[in-house]
C-alpha cells in the first residue's frame, strides 16, 4: 500500500495536515490552470486525492499588496506571488513552496510515472 501525499508532506516537512493539504492544493490548482483538461486528468488519475486537495487550497493571491503584486506582475512572477500569498494564508512562508515541489513531483512520479510527473513539472515551471 502506498503512503498518501499528505502523510509524506507532513512527515518530511513537519507541517500540519491542513498546511500540507492546502499547499498541495495550491500547486495542483496552479497546474490545473496551466494544463489542458486532458493533461490535468492524467495528473488527477495518478493522484486520486488531487480533486479533494484543490478544495483545500485557500483562495490564491490574497488581499493587500501580495494580491496586487501578483496581478501586476502576471506570468511566472505573478504565479509565484499568488502561491506565496496562498502559502502565507496557511501560516507558511514562500520558502516552503520550494520544499513542497520536489516532494509533490516525486510522489506524482512514483504514482503515475515519469511522463505524468514531467507534465506537472512543466506546468509548475511556466
Amino acid at each position: 500500500m502506498s503512503t498518501d501525499l499528505i502523510t509524506v508532506l507532513t512527515s518530511q516537512l513537519g507541517v500540519s495536515s491542513q498546511q500540507a493539504s492546502g499547499g498541495a492544493g495550491l500547486l495542483f490548482k496552479m497546474a490545473q490552470e496551466k494544463l489542458s483538461s486532458q493533461q490535468f486528468s492524467q495528473v488527477a488519475a495518478a493522484v486520486p486525492e488531487a480533486s479533494r486537495l484543490l478544495g483545500a487550497a485557500p483562495p490564491a493571491g490574497g488581499g493587500g499588496i501580495v494580491g496586487m503584486l501578483g496581478k501586476a506582475m502576471g506570468g511566472k512572477a505573478g504565479d509565484l506571488a499568488a502561491l506565496a500569498g496562498g502559502f502565507s494564508k496557511l501560516g507558511m512562508d514562500a520558502s516552503m513552496i520550494q520544499k513542497f515541489l520536489p516532494i509533490l513531483l516525486g510522489y506524482v512520479q512514483q504514482q503515475g510515472g515519469a511522463g505524468v510527473a514531467g507534465v506537472l513539472q512543466q506546468a509548475l515551471k511556466r
